[in-house]
């Protein structure tokens, strides 16, 4: 009874933090092409819808009191609205993303010119594939860096000697999840919640050890991308669909915010594949 007590006490400590991210319009949002499962040319979607769901998420961070930049979006570049894959920002370093598929390449250069003209104190552009914050999460210590689909391991040596932040490599193995985005979140400072099928033995063995409290996701949610979720300490926007995830948030004392972004889902992204989070 003591320790669910202090336990108790410490999930209601919870508290929200301001947090300041980029967001990019959807006003070309299409699926025309595949380079992830999720994505599928054959099938209808719907730009107007996209926009509007786009515009609750946007409205949903404005109210939780958050500061939300926009990047603008370029012509013949319909995945740009992932604005969490264009870059790694920490301690007001951005480097942006180098893609691994010619149809995305064209959007780090917008990137650049945006975090140029902003007064970061060091932008550069990754030497090796590196797909921003889809791939490298912050933990308020270390940096998750994935693998396995998308950014290639020596982007975790370069991130590592960038940012001067200790970086701990995990490998994907399922393709659904091809962005450590996907299948992992972070909740707070080293607090995190993730599907541990999505990754290899290995990788499953290093997360335990280090996140040993960690909120595991079922199939379900992480089939919903539940785990594609933006955490500002206690306010927890995710897919709505992912309800037990949602339930286990609640149980830890975190508030899950419900967000409805099924029409982007069409292209592989959720909440955070729509946000980048722009450390100072």
């Amino acid at each position: 009874m003591p320790h669910e007590q202090a336990e108790q006490t410490t999930y209601e400590q919870r508290k929200a933090s301001p947090r300041r991210y980029l967001m990019c319009r959807p006003i070309y949002f299409d699926v025309t092409y595949s380079i992830n499962p999720w994505m599928d040319p054959a099938r209808p979607t719907s730009t107007q819808t996209g926009l509007a769901q786009w515009k609750g998420l946007f409205d949903t961070f404005v109210t939780l009191g958050h500061d939300v930049q926009l990047i603008e979006p370029v012509p013949g570049l319909p995945d740009m609205v992932f604005a969490a894959n264009g870059a790694l920002v920490v301690d007001g370093k951005a480097l942006v993303a180098r893609f691994r598929h010619p149809q995305r390449r064209d959007e780090s250069a917008a990137y650049l010119e945006w975090f140029g003209r902003g007064g970061w104190s060091t932008v550069g552009q990754a030497e090796y594939v590196n797909e921003g914050e889809g791939d490298f999460l912050f933990t308020g210590g270390a940096i998750l860096a994935g693998t396995g689909f998308r950014s290639d391991p020596r982007a975790h040596d370069e991130v590592r000697e960038f940012f001067g932040r200790p970086v701990i490599s995990l490998t994907l193995v399922d393709p659904r999840f091809y962005h450590l985005d996907t299948a992992l979140s972070v909740l707070g400072d080293e607090q995190i919640m993730y599907y541990p099928e999505a990754f290899s033995l290995q990788s499953r063995a290093e997360l335990a050890e280090r996140f040993p409290d960690a909120i595991l996701a079922e199939e379900a949610d992480a089939a919903v991308f539940g785990l594609n979720a933006l955490s500002d300490g206690f306010n927890v926007v995710l897919p709505q669909a992912a309800v037990g995830l949602a339930a286990r948030l609640r149980e830890r004392g975190y508030h899950p915010v419900g967000a409805d972004l099924n029409e982007l889902l069409k292209a592989g992204g959720s909440v955070k594949c729509c946000t980048l989070e722009l450390r100072e």
